[in-house]
């Protein structure tokens, strides 16, 4: 499947689009695996650890709209507290939930990776396209981009915590449209969520799928990339 021409801007998901949590879950990093550990996890009921992280991500989701660390270290530390009280086999402390959100909210390397191919995709891309970002996220990812020295090829960038509301609700494509000042028909979305892109496309924004995480989505209908780099020989 082809782009229609023409292609003027491009909008780019963050997460398993342009970088990763090296640990394989943006909810615990390598460091925070010491306090919520695999074994232990595992070797407790599968239903009760999966009902607890997901009363964690409502509390999250109730409550996104935001506009500090200040505000997103209250919500994760939160969240973490949530997990230790359902499962309090983990014997975690006070201190140790102030040291995974600090951890969380404050770390700016070693929780995140680009992929091998990011930069030089946006250096290819850049100048030649308005480069933009729609993305599920914190206010922590601002110093994460700045520290990768991407955030400077993007004209315009959506988060999610601004708006209070995630992907693909139609108020994250038209803000990020109405900050790249381009018709829908002349931008790309790449993303890594089926449903993402059928919001965007919804729009009239021109969807690309990414398949770079472990089991990724699929969509026969939607143009697919494995890596971000692919999106070069994809742009007509």
């Amino acid at each position: 499947m082809e782009l229609r021409p023409p292609v003027r801007g491009i909008f780019f998901d963050l997460g398993w689009t342009l970088l990763y949590p090296p640990s394989g879950d943006w909810m615990f990093s390598g460091f925070a695996r010491k306090y919520f550990p695999r074994d232990k996890l595992s070797a407790l009921p599968r239903e009760r650890v999966d009902a607890a992280r997901e009363e964690g991500m409502e509390l999250l989701n109730r409550n996104h709209l935001m506009s500090s660390t200040v505000e997103e270290y209250r919500q994760f530390y939160e969240y973490y507290a949530l997990l230790a009280k359902a499962l309090p086999e983990l014997g975690l402390t006070q201190t140790d939930l102030e040291k995974v959100t600090e951890d969380k909210v404050h770390t700016i390397r070693d929780n995140y990776r680009l992929f091998p191919d990011t930069i030089d995709t946006l250096e290819a891309l850049s100048g030649k396209y308005r480069l933009g970002v729609i993305s599920d996220t914190w206010p922590s990812i601002v110093p994460v981009l700045e520290n990768f020295g991407i955030l400077s090829y993007f004209s315009c960038v959506t988060y999610s915590y601004t708006l209070g509301t995630y992907k693909p609700d139609p108020r994250m494509y038209r803000d990020a449209l109405e900050k790249m000042g381009l018709p829908p028909e002349e931008t790309v979305f790449v993303d890594d969520g089926v449903e993402n892109l059928q919001g965007a496309r919804e729009l009239g924004i021109q969807p690309v799928l990414i398949r770079a995480k472990p089991e990724a989505e699929f969509c026969d209908n939607i143009p697919s990339i494995r890596r971000i780099s692919g999106l070069l020989e994809l742009l007509p």
